[in-house]
């Protein structure tokens, strides 16, 4: 069994993993950094290498869940295939780095590939206001994310709604963390897991 967190940049679910993967026993398992070979051409022309870029990130993020839905452990999971997708891939779309027709191409792979894989069993949704990603961007202080625009993580929340709400099919829990700190709070933390704990029984414990 596996679940997924989903959330924006500052959204606190790479902390959630952790946390959870510490409380239930469970393996953590993190997008890895993966040395994407065409991303030297995407940066000297974008539209260019979009698809080939997009492509690649799809085939690695297949042959990581495959791996995942295989395992015999409980696997908590940052940032699953379906956000991947449907959040920054489609964002590149919508910026028009993919054409429609490369778009649809990829899209259509993309259905064709999760059709073969088990959907995670519970989807955890961090769902944030945009002054509350931008307070704890701010608060951990990572060089390269001080400069992110509102309107870049604003773009990213209505994207991350659509897919959440619209797009994703699975069974979803949304947790609305503007008034949680349930990293040093344990009452916080402690109300997210019972909430869990309500959707995963009787199937885990």
């Amino acid at each position: 069994m596996y679940i997924a967190i989903a959330g924006n940049i500052g959204s606190g679910k790479t902390t959630l993993t952790r946390m959870l993967s510490h409380h239930y026993g469970w393996t953590a398992k993190f997008e890895p950094v993966v040395d994407n070979p065409y991303l030297d051409d995407y940066y000297k022309d974008i539209k260019r290498w979009t698809f080939a870029l997009e492509v690649f990130f799809l085939k690695q993020r297949f042959k990581d869940m495959i791996a995942i839905t295989q395992s015999e452990e409980n696997i908590v999971v940052d940032r699953s295939i379906y956000e991947g997708v449907h959040v920054f891939t489609a964002g590149n779309h919508d910026m028009g780095n993919l054409s429609d027709r490369d778009y649809e191409t990829y899209m259509s792979l993309f259905e064709q590939i999760t059709s073969m894989l088990q959907m995670p069993r519970l989807m955890i949704y961090l769902h944030s206001s945009v002054p509350h990603l931008v307070k704890n961007i701010q608060k951990r202080g990572r060089e390269y994310e001080q400069a992110m625009k509102i309107d870049y993580l604003e773009g990213m929340n209505k994207r991350y709604d659509d897919f959440v709400f619209n797009k994703y099919t699975g069974e979803k829990l949304v947790i609305e963390v503007d008034d949680l700190d349930f990293e040093h709070n344990p009452e916080d933390f402690a109300s997210i897991v019972r909430k869990i704990d309500d959707r995963l029984n009787p199937t885990l414990f």
